[in-house]
């Protein structure tokens, strides 16, 4: 098949000399590195860590829902201070679970005040059916000075943010668009959409947390950075 893109260039997920290339037109899950496999976010997410807090190694940093590649595969191989967790509806909150990881909801974290330097997380918040209460709960766990370092889809960009599913008290779903799913690295029937992010994504933030956020944008093939929604999010805690 012929390729769509390919071009060498650095990587910042394996920091190597490599070729970038893309079969698809989907470049954001698409275009990848031949070395290491990484895709355009998570070059973006190494690239905006390594520039605005070049010291990541010797910081605490807690990520939520990584992958076992890219990025993650990173900070896990290069950070002692590194805290994973993923969420498991039915067990216990804290609790490590048969899977390996420590269970933690989002919403409701068990972690305790001022923990992180960093808190990392990746196409996570467009799946939270309360992300006010998820983005509260990560300012709370962060230390004074400490940022959430974050992709998710822009997808309205200057439309406002748009609900797409809710919780019901009861438990059952109420969907206000058609269910959209991405891909969930412990549930195989992947994760629902349940928000449509614009930039007004900043303001939500600082209301509900009182975190101030830049949204980052990087177009650059020779750091195999160039894809939709490729937007990285740093929320600082002042």
């Amino acid at each position: 098949m012929t390729k769509i893109i390919k071009n060498p260039g650095y990587c910042y997920t394996c920091d190597q000399e490599v070729e970038f290339s893309s079969q698809q037109k989907w470049l954001r899950d698409h275009y990848k590195c031949n070395n290491c496999g990484s895709i355009p976010r998570e070059r973006a997410l190494m690239y905006c860590i390594e520039k605005f807090y070049p010291q990541w190694k010797q910081l605490s940093i807690h990520e939520t829902s990584p992958a076992n590649r890219g990025a993650s595969l990173k900070l896990k191989n290069n950070c002692l201070k590194y805290q994973t967790s993923q969420y498991f509806p039915e067990f216990p909150l804290g609790e490590t679970h048969s899977s390996g990881w420590r269970n933690e909801d989002l919403e409701h974290q068990t972690f305790a005040d001022e923990t992180f330097d960093l808190v990392i997380s990746q196409d996570v918040m467009e799946h939270i059916f309360n992300p006010e209460k998820a983005f509260s709960e990560i300012a709370r766990t962060l230390k004074p000075g400490g940022a959430h370092i974050f992709t998710v889809p822009i997808v309205n960009k200057e439309r406002p943010s748009s609900i797409r599913a809710t919780l019901e008290v009861n438990g059952e779903i109420n969907y206000l668009e058609e269910a959209q799913y991405h891909g969930n690295p412990v549930n195989p029937k992947g994760s629902l959409v349940t928000r449509d992010w614009g930039y007004d994504i900043c303001d939500f933030i600082l209301k509900h947390s009182g975190l101030y956020t830049t949204i980052v944008y990087i177009d650059d093939i020779s750091l195999g950075i160039r894809a939709e929604y490729i937007e990285v999010l740093i929320s600082r805690k002042i």
